[in-house]
């Protein structure tokens, strides 16, 4: 596992030790959703123990050390502690962290508080991560730093160790630019988060918002993917983070569960459950919630007989005066509504203000006909998921999910709310109640298996691929790409005596584009170049487009060539009968990849779904270029997050965004002509490779190291080929002069 090993960086290890060195496992989402990830990955965490005594001594840092190892042993991880006395946990925690950041992140500027030795400790606890992070790590490992806690560790990381591989995830929103310039210290946090080679974000609106932040408060150029600054460029991306689904599979299988859920329904006695759970913390909307309750209350007296609401709200960070403020709120609201509304043998609010076992959780799930989720503001919000995760196959549970969680951008069968509007929270309630049972059946089906697939595993798994690949992009290449010249054939024209293979896209690189797709067909100087090429023995030529094939044929199928289609999933040789990869491109993804693209083309202008055998693509080359290309980025996001854990790809290319078969590749369909001229001794003496997009990258990547292929970029853009031309125009040139006289490709170019 130590070449698939990642660092895992935050504020609190999976576990809480007490004063008596015990070790208590911890519940938060973070350690929740990581909770299965260890078994993809080898994980080292690196975190605060939750030890601060008053005074670090070496015989106290030495037991905590012991402890550590203990309770790590114990849970089955490799664990390294990074200390804290008192005074600096206070000023890094409890201070610039959860009185500072977090409510500044969650647009609570009421509870907003700045103090300067509390940056002062948080600096100096983002160094000491820094010391024991950048000491832990082997040469070019992954770093996977998490969350507000620690948003200087990146910059501080990169100016130690250079060549790791840093990632950053943060789990909460991101506020408006307006908001956060609130910050003394905003300069200094989001120069330190860019410190990071990928930054990855729970939504589209977090991601913008931290974008405006970095144009207009940091001066940096943002742009697709990314944004640069004087070090460089950081990636960015929405990975929206899921749970550990087979977890809960396995609690509601537990006969601990069942025996619960026996209790809790003798217990109800027939009464309708609507269960909440969240953290006691003003950002959770739980007066804003009981306001609701007390209006559906008033709003449907005959309920009050049939309907039981269950609150659990967890106390988080008791010693800070407004928690304590809000505790005491709660309790007098519950308190009110049930003098006003209960009877001596029922109430109807009851509140838990302490956390309940997992199988008690998971029973309480299952139980729930319906649960509300209303946070003001979160970064995704795990209960909601939970909830669904916990619901039998076939079930009819409801969620009511605030429409300022992140979750909500993917639980679309949920009944959505403005926490703020008592009256439609009111209203949910009881529409949740009435819904027919076909209908909350078909609602909830989607979701649920949208829970299961789109598990923590694959959110791990996509964040830490994605940082690879935006390492892979920082890295030079092997060979630097640069304008193609005579002299740079010569690999191609040495090998006159021999075949020589052409691999060249369609639209883009032989073909210009125009605005309707089906109107780039080919001209008559193209055709005059092609047929050229077609009369050479010693050429095999290939058109690898994510074009339909059924369009390659019709209007190139005359001269001999192999036409590849939809990127490499149906191909015609010379001659043969069409062929294609076996259907199994995803009958799970296409309808839900098919609905939202089509839902993206009734919101934009110009705008169209293609449909193909491998994939759907959404095309906006019509549309307003500034409105397409920020639809586009909002599209590619959800596609992700649609397909997630599915045999799909997300790309997107000029002007289009395209979901296809992970198996429909242009650089596995090269390889795969290539082996088989191998396989019948026939092999190719030279391969030039001749594309415009990002598909095309794939063949450049798979040439890399031959020193017989010649692989050309045409146009700007980073890529993995070594050679570039300026357009069209220059690749027929260069055709032309191949057709004519192979052994001096380039002589009047």
């Amino acid at each position: 596992m130590a070449g698939n090993r990642v660092i895992c960086v935050s504020n609190r290890l999976p576990f809480s030790l007490a004063a008596d060195g015990a070790a208590c496992r911890s519940v938060g989402g973070l350690a929740s959703a990581l909770g299965g990830v260890g078994e993809l990955f080898g994980l080292v965490w690196i975190g605060w123990s939750g030890a601060a005594p008053s005074h670090r001594t070496d015989a106290v840092d030495a037991a905590e050390r012991q402890a550590v190892a203990n309770a790590a042993q114990t849970l089955g991880c490799d664990c390294r502690s990074v200390p804290m006395n008192q005074g600096e946990a206070d000023g890094f925690y409890r201070g610039l962290a959860n009185a500072s950041l977090w409510p500044l992140l969650h647009d609570d500027l009421a509870h907003f508080r700045y103090r300067p030795d509390w940056w002062d400790a948080y600096a100096a606890v983002n160094e000491r991560f820094a010391e024991a992070v950048a000491g832990a790590a082997s040469p070019g490992e992954r770093v996977w730093i998490h969350d507000y806690h620690l948003m200087l560790l990146p910059g501080l990381l990169r100016r130690r160790r250079p060549d790791l591989r840093i990632g950053f995830f943060l789990h909460t929103p991101f506020p408006s630019a307006d908001a956060f310039r609130r910050h003394p210290r905003r300069e200094e946090l989001l120069a330190g988060v860019l410190g990071a080679g990928l930054i990855g974000f729970q939504t589209r609106r977090h991601l913008e918002h931290f974008e405006e932040a970095a144009q207009r408060i940091g001066g940096h150029a943002c742009g697709a993917g990314g944004i640069r600054h004087r070090r460089g460029r950081t990636r960015t991306g929405v990975f929206p983070i899921g749970i550990d689904a087979s977890r809960f599979e396995r609690g509601l299988a537990d006969p601990a569960t069942a025996a619960y859920a026996e209790r809790l329904a003798a217990a109800r006695g027939g009464r309708r459950l609507v269960l909440s759970v969240e953290r006691l913390d003003p950002t959770k909307g739980i007066p804003q919630k009981l306001d609701a309750i007390e209006a559906f209350l008033e709003l449907h007296p005959g309920q009050k007989e049939e309907v039981e609401f269950l609150l659990i709200a967890v106390p988080s960070r008791e010693d800070a005066p407004a928690y304590r403020r809000l505790r005491e709120e709660v309790e007098g609201r519950v308190g009110r509504i049930n003098g006003k509304h209960g009877a001596p043998d029922r109430v109807p609010v009851r509140l838990i203000c302490r956390g309940v076992g997992f199988h008690e959780l998971c029973a309480l799930y299952r139980s729930a006909d319906a649960c509300l989720v209303t946070p003001l503001a979160d970064g995704m919000n795990l209960v909601a998921k939970e909830y669904l995760a916990c619901q039998p196959e076939g079930g009819g549970g409801v969620l009511v999910l605030s429409e300022f969680a992140g979750a909500a951008d993917e639980l679309r069968g949920a009944l959505r709310v403005n926490p703020h509007d008592t009256l439609a929270v009111a209203g949910a309630i009881a529409e949740a109640l009435t819904r027919p049972e076909d209908a909350r059946r078909a609602a909830l089906a989607p979701m649920r298996e949208h829970v299961r697939t789109h598990h923590a595993g694959g959110w791990a798994t996509r964040f830490l691929a994605a940082l690879d690949a935006a390492a892979a992009c920082s890295r030079p290449q092997p060979r630097p790409t640069r304008t193609l010249r005579e002299a740079d054939l010569a690999a191609f024209a040495a090998s006159a005596a021999g075949r020589k293979a052409l691999f060249l896209d369609y639209d883009g690189t032989l073909r210009g584009f125009v605005d309707d797709p089906e109107r780039a067909t080919p001209q008559p100087p193209l055709r005059r170049v092609l047929r050229a090429l077609s009369e050479r023995d010693d050429l095999d030529v290939f058109i690898v487009s994510g074009r339909k094939l059924d369009f390659l044929r019709r209007h190139l199928g005359g001269y001999g060539f192999t036409l590849v289609g939809e990127h490499g999933h149906a191909w015609c040789k010379p001659g043969e009968e069409p062929e294609a990869l076996d259907d199994a491109a995803g009958p799970a993804w296409r309808p839900v990849v098919t609905a939202t693209m089509k839902r993206f083309a009734e919101a934009t202008p110009g705008s169209h779904v293609e449909e193909k055998a491998a994939g759907v693509v959404w095309h906006h080359r019509r549309a307003d270029r500034e409105l397409g290309r920020r639809r586009a980025l909002e599209l590619a996001e959800q596609l992700v997050a649609d397909t997630a854990g599915s045999a799909a790809r997300v790309t997107q290319g000029k002007r289009i965004v395209e979901v296809t078969d992970q198996r429909a590749d242009k650089g596995d369909a090269v390889d795969r002509f290539l082996g088989e001229a191998s396989a019948a001794g026939t092999p190719y003496a030279a391969v030039l490779c001749i594309g415009d997009d990002r598909t095309d990258e794939a063949m450049f990547r798979g040439r890399r190291g031959d020193p017989a292929a010649v692989t050309v970029r045409v146009g700007p853009g980073e890529t993995a080929a070594a050679f570039r031309v300026a357009g069209t125009d220059r690749v027929l040139a260069l055709l032309c002069a191949i057709a004519a006289e192979p052994d001096r490709a380039l002589a009047g170019v």
